[in-house]
Parts: structure tokens; C-alpha cells; sequence
């Protein structure tokens, strides 16, 4: 199996993957660990997300962190000069949600985002923005209006970041790996015990529903992120997760992934192309395979 390298939005892995060190697997792994590839979701009915119903990057990085045998202390609330006080004496911090379309030096883009903090200096913000921006600069204001995050809405809260990272426990990747199975087939059966927004639909469901949205004409946001976010993110969740699973050796599920993943890739140029025939045929295609994948695992 040949292992996709190359860019890609995989922001807080990223972000976690600079915190670490030299002794941070790789993103693909972060990303596995997340729990992120496992199943699909339809927010509120009307907003695709290749991740699981009821997941979010929040979920996903607690996660990760823990079954790498890390921790770290998370911070969030007060005041903009309080979080900016914080942040001034942190250090290097995993910092996010922010809201990306307000970050001053990115030449568009938007949605949630995760960056690495370096320092504060006087009015300045210094950070390794993990979209193609090491040593990104930007006014302490312009930052604290992103970090408020108040379009990203997962969140119930602001200013949040994580610092303090500490190696509590010796494990390997293949045990980290192993490790986060379980969860992942709990996100591939459908969690009941997390909050979501009335008519979000998960897994074959979603992607049937979304099927029928886009034979019905899918609105341009939907469309505009499914482009420029969804399925890229989306893909390589799934394509990472299939490289894991055969380093594994976990040869089926590792199958049914890598499956998924070229079923969702191939949507990509339909999608741009307008040809929504191939799109919603492509959604119907991709539907079983969550299921397959849990049988699999399971």
C-alpha cells in the first residue's frame, strides 16, 4: 500500500505533533488516534464532516494525547487580557479552536482551527501556523479576536489552549494504536452519549441523506466545504487510518478503509465539476462501507 505524503488540513494534529517533539509519531497516527476517520456525520441535517456523529476535535485530541501516554493541562475562559496574560507566560501552547478566518495574515480560508503558540512579544503574537505558516506574525488584537472562537460551534467556550505537555506513561504507536480500536468502533456503531444538534444524522445515513441533498440541488456552503475541506480532510482521515491498521496487521478493516478513502476521493472532481449525478452516486457507494468497516474491526 502506497502511503499518501503531502499537504493537507490536519491542523491539530499537526499542532500536537510540534508539542511532542521528537517523540511524537506521526500526524497520520495523531490523526488515527483521534478517532477522526471512523464514520461520518451530517450536523444539524444540512453540514457534512467526514468524522464521527457526535465527534469533535476537542473529543479527538483529548484522546490522542492520553493514549499516547501523554498529558497536558487545558485552560479556556476570562477576560481577552487574562487569556492573553496566559498566554504570555505559557510558552509554546497548543492553542484552539480559533476562529481561521479571522487570522490576519491568512489570504482567505476559514472554519475552526488549531495553531502552536511560540510567544507573546509585547503586542505581537509569534506562531507555527501548522496550513503553511511557520513563524507566522500578527497583532495580539487580530489573535484574540480568532482565539475568541465564537463562530466555532462545538465550542461552549473561549480562549482555549493546552500547555504543560508531560510523558506519563512509556507505550508504543502499536499500542496506542490498539488501544483506540475499541472507540473506534463504538464511533462507527453511533454514540448516544454526546451532545448534537436536532435532525444530525451519522454514518450510512448521513452519507444516503447527503445523497439525496445533492440530487436536490446542495446549497453552495455545503458545497463550497465539502470542496475545499471536506473531503480532503476526509480522504486522508480514512487513508491514514488504513496505513495503521495494516502496519497492524489488520489486513480487512485496513482494506475496507483504504476502500472508503478512494471511494470519497473520487468525489472530488465531480464535485468541482458540477457533476452532482457522480457526486450523489459516489455518497451511495460510500454508505455500506462505515458498516463493512465496523464489522471488520468489531
Amino acid at each position: 500500500m502506497l502511503t499518501y505524503t503531502g499537504s493537507g488540513p490536519y491542523c491539530y494534529a499537526n499542532s500536537l505533533a510540534m508539542m511532542l517533539g521528537p517523540a511524537s509519531p506521526g500526524a497520520g497516527v495523531i490523526e488515527t488516534l483521534t478517532g477522526s476517520p471512523f464514520g461520518m456525520q451530517l450536523v444539524g441535517g444540512s453540514q457534512p464532516f467526514f468524522d464521527p456523529y457526535g465527534w469533535d476535535p476537542e473529543l479527538g485530541l483529548d484522546a490522542a494525547v492520553a493514549l499516547l501516554g501523554w498529558s497536558c493541562e487545558r485552560s479556556h475562559g476570562g477576560t481577552a487580557e487574562e487569556a492573553l496574560e496566559r498566554l504570555r507566560a505559557a510558552g509554546p501552547a497548543l492553542v484552539g479552536p480559533v476562529d481561521m478566518a479571522l487570522l490576519s495574515y491568512t489570504p482567505g480560508g476559514g472554519g475552526d482551527h488549531y495553531v502552536v503558540v511560540l510567544a507573546v512579544e509585547g503586542d505581537t503574537v509569534v506562531l507555527h501556523d501548522p496550513h503553511g505558516h511557520p513563524f507566522a506574525t500578527l497583532p495580539a488584537t487580530d489573535f484574540l479576536a480568532a482565539w475568541r472562537a465564537e463562530s466555532v460551534e462545538y465550542l461552549d467556550t473561549s480562549y482555549v489552549m493546552r500547555t504543560g505537555f508531560v510523558r506519563v506513561r512509556d507505550t508504543s504507536v502499536e499500542r496506542a494504536l490498539r488501544d483506540c480500536l475499541p472507540a473506534a468502533v463504538r464511533w462507527l456503531e453511533g454514540r448516544d452519549d454526546l451532545p448534537v444538534p436536532p435532525g444530525t444524522l451519522g454514518g450510512a445515513a448521513a452519507a444516503l441523506r447527503l445523497a439525496e441533498q445533492v440530487e436536490g440541488g446542495l446549497a453552495g456552503q455545503a458545497r463550497g466545504m465539502l470542496v475545499h475541506f471536506g473531503v480532503r480532510v476526509g480522504v486522508r482521515r480514512l487513508a491514514d487510518a488504513a496505513t495503521c491498521l495494516a502496519g497492524l496487521g489488520l489486513a480487512e478493516p485496513a482494506a475496507v478503509a483504504r476502500e472508503q478513502a478512494r471511494v470519497l476521493g473520487a468525489l472530488q472532481h465531480p464535485l468541482v465539476t458540477g457533476d452532482d449525478e457522480a457526486v450523489a452516486a459516489g455518497l451511495r457507494r460510500l454508505a455500506p462501507g462505515y458498516d463493512k468497516l465496523r464489522s471488520a474491526l468489531g
